[in-house]
């Protein structure tokens, strides 16, 4: 997933960001389909393989369910699930002007039953909570964010009662998850882990 992987200056902050990649959708309804990515620190789509494999590992499974996004970023993994049968994709960004291009995005796409959230993930997390079946989780590295945020989504009410839970995070770390979730799958790329998650009712 698109993701910052490092904190910002105030004046990495105020640089305008410009459009200088695209991110390329790989399967689904949306096949082939390339959109603008902003030049913006830290930010840069989930490498192609990635979202392949993790979508493998997803299947079919996809058609009609509700969708999280957390640190969207640039939204790969969002509009992924959107183009193979998602019902609806929350995505939350704290980034204005990212989430600005995300917006655009969907709206490019002609895609009118998902959100863009301008917010801190752990601040809207907070909220009243809807369940979904699916979570994308794909915190900054190093700023120990991974397990505050599982512990959140299993307490407040945002996961379905088998939902499945994409976490990528630093190879270093071993994440600390909620007991229920059942390990699936897992792979590593570089710096990152991968793993997705399936709930059990506790």
């Amino acid at each position: 997933m698109t993701r910052q992987r490092s904190s910002r200056s105030s004046a990495s902050r105020r640089a305008p960001a410009q459009q200088v990649g695209k991110l390329r959708i790989i399967g689904g309804e949306f096949r082939r389909r390339q959109l603008p990515v902003l030049d913006s620190p830290g930010l840069r789509p989930t490498p192609d393989r990635v979202r392949e494999t993790l979508f493998n590992w997803l299947g079919q499974e996809l058609y009609g369910q509700a969708v999280l996004d957390l640190f969207a970023g640039t939204g790969a993994l969002g509009i992924e699930a959107l183009s193979r049968g998602a019902a609806c994709v929350d995505f939350v960004e704290r980034d204005p002007r990212v989430s600005a291009q995300l917006s655009a995005n969907l709206t490019l796409l002609n895609i009118t039953a998902s959100a863009v959230h301008i917010n801190d993930v752990q601040a809207y997390l907070t909220r009243a909570a809807k369940p979904y079946s699916l979570v994308f989780l794909d915190p900054p590295f190093h700023q120990q964010l991974a397990a505050a945020c599982c512990h959140a989504l299993e307490n407040g009410g945002w996961l379905a009662s088998e939902a499945m839970i994409y976490l990528e995070t630093e190879t270093s770390l071993a994440p600390d998850v909620p007991v229920n979730w059942q390990l699936h799958r897992e792979t590593q790329a570089g710096e990152s882990t991968a793993r997705l998650y399936q709930r059990q009712l506790p």
